[in-house]
């Protein structure tokens, strides 16, 4: 679709002020922009002009507050002037100004008188009063359009004196580009930094060199969902295209199938947990966690992990529902049993590698939970099709074996020394297996002729793997077999449609 745009609030954490910003968003770049005003007509100016010489006093300077200039894209303006304090209301605009600070004790300068003053020195509610503008010494910044909670500034133009001079200059307030953020490869936080707390109708995107938007606060939960939505498609729409480009460079068997940014937890952080962003990818047959992602062919060799497919096996965590207006309405939410829910943030899975270990990731929305569920099926079911078996060392009863795990065959096993095989079962006719959560397990297969379960005990190294390996083979074949029951098993994807 076309540009998106709407009203928000830009938060800063540090004074906790926030005012108004207006969100433009495109296919690829967020852009916000803040509200200043413009002189927008005037064009006599020789009209109602006079040179005023100012002498600097030992105390008070030359005895006028200036606000405006040219970084702030209006004319600059006397705001008052200070005569043994009395301030004198009427307000004087400058259309020529020496630099006053610099110039000598005697100082000429050309004036042009007034009738009303223009609309961005009538500052909204809030911002500060009169004694903040000359006791810093500094002219104040022009505009400080705003700075409120309470949504009570108008983009409209102001009102025009009651009658208008020809000339006279007009402003306006206009929006203007101050900030312009690329989505390739960006990030969306919903997180306050170092919590597990969601932020209540606010966000933040972080471009992919770190610039970020600051907090962007919404008025209603429905906007804040809506703004997620569109920023979160056009994200994923341009990583899409970052795929299809680095996947013409690559082989068929080495596609890129998903990328994207998580939050990982880092191990062993207590009770406030910690997360990391990290950039996962699947890729080929391998697993890719990174810090930043890659960008060019040799980035791929500079991962901090890489993982063999069919050795991992994906979970999806228990949701929670806050009371979020965003998590219940417009996400679509699974609830699964099996796993107890470990932090306080919904969209977990963890990924569990060799060796007993495993990573733990959270990520923002919904949505993206179920693309990964759905990206880690369909690369580990490719993965299983392309490799077509995987064999392990293995022993039993001090005997060193070979144990293959082959997608048409289903299981062998056989001496490694003479090759002779010692059984063969096929993937149905296994019929559970426990093992000792370290190096042993029995698998239990059911006989075809004689209906009895017949069990083989194997000792393994790297015993996770294996068996990863053996689960990413029969959901593999089961799959092959019956891509419905696959669909159907989906935990992200379940209550897509009930709720």
């Amino acid at each position: 679709g076309g540009t998106k745009t709407g009203i928000a609030l830009l938060y800063d954490e540090g004074s906790e002020n926030a005012y108004d910003i207006q969100l433009k968003l495109t296919k690829e770049v967020l852009t916000i922009q803040k509200q200043d005003v413009i002189c927008v007509s005037g064009s006599d100016h020789s009209t109602n002009h006079r040179a005023v010489t100012l002498h600097r006093q030992p105390v008070g300077g030359l005895g006028l507050s200036i606000k405006g200039g040219a970084e702030h894209k209006v004319p600059v303006v006397i705001s008052k002037i200070f005569k043994d304090q009395a301030v004198l209301l009427q307000t004087i605009f400058l259309s020529v100004v020496h630099l006053l600070r610099n110039a000598g004790d005697e100082v000429t300068i050309t004036v042009q008188y007034l009738r009303e003053a223009p609309s961005f020195l009538k500052l909204p509610l809030g911002s500060p009063g009169p004694s903040s503008d000359h006791s810093s010494g500094a002219s104040s910044p022009l505009f400080d359009s705003g700075l409120h909670l309470n949504g009570n500034s108008t983009n409209t133009a102001p009102s025009s004196p009651s009658s208008p001079i020809a000339n006279e200059p007009k402003y306006e307030k206009r929006w203007l580009d101050t900030l312009s953020v690329p989505l390739s490869m960006a990030r969306i936080s919903r997180y306050k930094a170092r919590t597990d707390k969601l932020r209540s109708n606010a966000f933040e995107v972080l471009a992919l060199d770190g610039v970020s938007t600051g907090i962007l606060q919404f008025y209603t939960a429905q906007e804040c969902a809506d703004w997620l939505r569109a920023l979160s498609t056009n994200i994923s729409d341009l990583t899409l295209q970052n795929m299809k480009m680095a996947n013409k460079c690559c082989s068929l068997s080495d596609q890129i199938i998903h990328m994207g940014w998580v939050n990982e937890r880092l191990e062993g952080t207590g009770s406030s947990q910690l997360y990391k962003y990290k950039f996962l990818a699947l890729k080929g047959s391998s697993f890719y966690i990174f810090s930043t992602p890659p960008v060019s062919t040799l980035d791929w060799v500079r991962a901090e992990k890489i993982y063999h497919l069919c050795e991992v096996l994906f979970k999806v965590h228990k949701l929670w529902l806050a009371d979020d207006c965003w998590l219940q309405a417009n996400l679509y939410l699974g609830i699964h049993q099996d796993y107890e829910l470990q932090d306080q943030r919904p969209y977990c899975f963890s990924v569990m590698v060799g060796h007993g270990k495993s990573h733990y990731f959270n990520v923002e929305l919904g949505s993206e939970l179920a693309a990964w569920e759905k990206s880690f099926q369909r690369a580990i079911f490719l993965d299983v099709q392309r490799t077509g078996s995987k064999t392990y060392m293995c022993s039993w009863q001090g005997v060193t074996l070979c144990f293959t795990v082959d997608f048409a065959l289903g299981f062998t096993c056989f001496d490694s020394k003479t090759k002779n095989v010692l059984w063969r079962f096929k993937f149905s006719q296994l019929k559970g297996s426990s093992d000792d959560g370290k190096t042993r397990v029995k698998l239990l297969f059911q006989n075809l002729d004689t209906k009895q379960i017949e069990m083989k005990e194997l000792e393994f190294q790297d015993l996770t793997a294996v068996l990863h390996c053996i689960h990413s083979f029969i959901a593999a074949k089961v799959a092959s077999l019956d891509p419905v029951f696959i669909d159907s098993q989906s935990i992200a994807r379940k209550y897509m449609y009930s709720n």
